[in-house]
């Protein structure tokens, strides 16, 4: 699905799918009870939240119906460089709270723009060793408190699971890059050898770790 030509049709399924994928499986949930929603009380605004690489941008919707459900006022903003993911997120119909751009990283650097919190999910083992290092300085530069990139362990029975798991999401490319993605995804120590000083790995879920990064 990275590459410029690839079916049309089977990416945007491949979006839609991604919503299920991520609900069930990426650990989302416990990271915004456990990082997310402890810090909007002390807030006098919404919690603002910059989503990187954020695909078709069910991860952002997700988060913002959790939080209005709780009462806990969130802006979250999605980008992704990929033209193709940052269409498919603008045509999704709007959630309260959330907004997406096609955008990098540095571009809201250079415009100096902040957020409370920088997320990212199933995106750093996309990344060549040095766009791995700049995601992180960005992401210290553009997080206020703290920056989360979840991504996937790479382990025989993430994708023995994965591999079974994935069988029922047809006509879209969520088995075949799901399983390329496990396959280039990093162990929990290689992870850590891999961040700069500052940044710490733990589980997030039984297939999932998050690099984490908090100011101070």
């Amino acid at each position: 699905m990275d590459r410029p030509d690839c079916d049309a049709r089977l990416l945007d399924n491949t979006y839609r799918q991604f919503g299920v994928i991520n609900r069930v499986l990426s650990g989302w949930r416990r990271l915004y009870a456990v990082e997310l929603r402890p810090l909007v009380p002390p807030l006098q605004r919404p919690l603002t939240i910059l989503d990187l690489g954020c695909g078709g941008g069910d991860l952002a919707v997700m988060l913002s119906r959790w939080a209005a459900r709780d009462g806990k006022p969130m802006h979250i903003t999605g980008i992704d460089p990929d033209p193709r993911a940052a269409r498919f997120a603008r045509q999704r119909p709007a959630a309260s709270g959330v907004e997406f751009r096609e955008a990098h990283s540095s571009d809201l650097v250079r415009e100096g723009t902040r957020f409370d919190v920088v997320i990212s999910n199933h995106v750093l083992h996309h990344l060549a060793p040095e766009e791995f290092r700049q995601l992180l300085a960005d992401s210290e530069i553009l997080a206020e408190t703290t920056a989360l990139h979840n991504d996937l362990v790479r382990s025989p029975a993430a994708f023995a699971l994965f591999s079974m798991a994935a069988l029922p999401f047809r006509h879209s490319f969520i088995r075949e890059d799901g399983l390329t993605s496990i396959r280039r995804s990093y162990r929990p120590a290689e992870l850590s050898a891999a961040a700069p000083p500052g940044w710490s790995v733990e589980r997030s879920s039984a297939f999932h770790q998050v690099l984490t990064w908090r100011r101070g």
